[in-house]
C-alpha cells in the first residue's frame, strides 16, 4: 500500500498526518485522505467530530500563546437569559465591542451551561486585548476568571511547553446539542495553520503506530491517534529550552553575625 505524509505546523505544535494512497494517484502534493464509508450515521457522526476536534486545535494552537487571556464570563440576575438564541446575540454583539476597541484582536469564544448551576455562560480566550478593555466593555455580569495562558503546560509530569491540549479539549467538549451550531466561534482574522504539499512516504514498509516519522529538529513525539479508516496523526511539540543553573566557583558562604 503507498502512503503520503503531510506536515501541519501550528504555533509549538507539528503534526504529521499519514494516509494510504490510491495505487493510481498521480498528483501527490494535492492528494487527500480517501473518503471513508461509513457503515451507520453514527459512524459518519463519529468522523465529522473528529475533523472538528483536530481543526480547532490546530487553530487554537496558531492563534495563542502565553500572551493570550483565557476569560468566563458569567449573566448576573438583571441580564440572566434561558435561551441559547439569546446568547448568541449577545456573544456576537460583545466581540463586535471588542473588535471595535481592538480591531486586531483574535478571540475564540464558547457557549455552554454550568454543570452545577446550569446557567448560562461564555468561555472566552483572546489575544491583543488588554485585560482592563475586557472587564470594560462585559455589562452583564461578573467576570469569574481572567488569566494568562500558561508558558508550561504538564501532561504526566513531562513539561509539553505551549501545548494546549488540555484546554483546547476542555473547550470543545463545553458544546453540548442544546448549543447547536458549532462548537466555537472565531473572528475572521485567526491565523491558519501552515499546511505543507504530501510527500508520497519512501520508508520500506511504511510508517505505523510503532513505527512514526522522524521529529523535527527541536521536537518530540507526544501523542499518536490512528482513524480506523487508513489515516495516523503525529504530534509533536517544540518542547521549552531547559535552563542551565551554572555553580558560582568560589563562593564564599553566607555569614551570619
Amino acid at each position: 500500500m503507498r502512503q503520503a505524509k503531510r506536515r501541519i505546523w501550528a504555533g509549538v505544535i507539528c503534526e504529521q498526518v499519514v494516509y494510504n494512497l490510491p495505487d493510481k494517484a498521480r498528483n501527490i502534493k494535492d492528494s487527500q485522505p480517501q473518503k471513508p464509508r461509513f457503515d451507520s450515521e453514527e459512524e459518519r457522526k463519529e468522523h465529522r467530530m473528529g475533523i472538528s476536534r483536530r481543526t480547532h486545535y490546530r487553530n487554537f494552537q496558531a492563534n495563542f500563546s502565553p500572551t493570550s487571556l483565557y476569560s468566563t464570563l458569567t449573566f448576573d440576575l438583571e441580564h440572566e437569559i434561558h435561551d441559547f438564541i439569546d446568547a448568541r446575540r449577545i456573544r456576537n454583539n460583545f466581540m463586535k465591542v471588542l473588535k471595535r476597541a481592538c480591531p486586531d484582536a483574535v478571540i475564540f469564544c464558547y457557549m455552554g451551561r454550568g454543570k452545577a448551576t446550569h446557567r448560562i455562560h461564555f468561555h472566552m480566550v483572546s489575544e491583543g486585548i488588554p485585560e482592563e478593555v475586557i472587564r470594560e466593555k462585559w455589562k452583564y455580569g461578573t467576570i469569574c476568571r481572567i488569566e494568562t495562558l500558561r508558558a508550561h503546560n504538564y501532561f504526566n509530569g513531562v513539561d509539553r511547553g505551549q501545548d494546549y491540549t488540555g484546554l483546547a479539549t476542555y473547550l470543545f467538549d463545553h458544546w453540548t446539542e442544546e448549543v447547536g451550531g458549532h462548537h466555537w466561534y472565531q473572528t475572521k482574522n485567526a491565523k491558519k495553520p501552515e499546511t505543507e504539499p504530501a510527500k508520497e512516504v519512501k520508508v520500506r514498509g511504511g510508517y505505523t503506530k510503532d513505527r512514526p516519522p522522524k521529529a523535527p529538529k527541536g521536537y518530540t513525539l507526544v501523542d499518536i491517534t490512528a482513524t480506523k479508516y487508513g489515516c495516523i496523526h503525529y504530534i509533536y511539540v517544540a518542547l521549552p529550552v531547559k535552563r542551565k543553573y551554572t555553580r558560582r566557583k568560589n563562593r564564599s558562604p553566607d555569614r551570619f553575625d
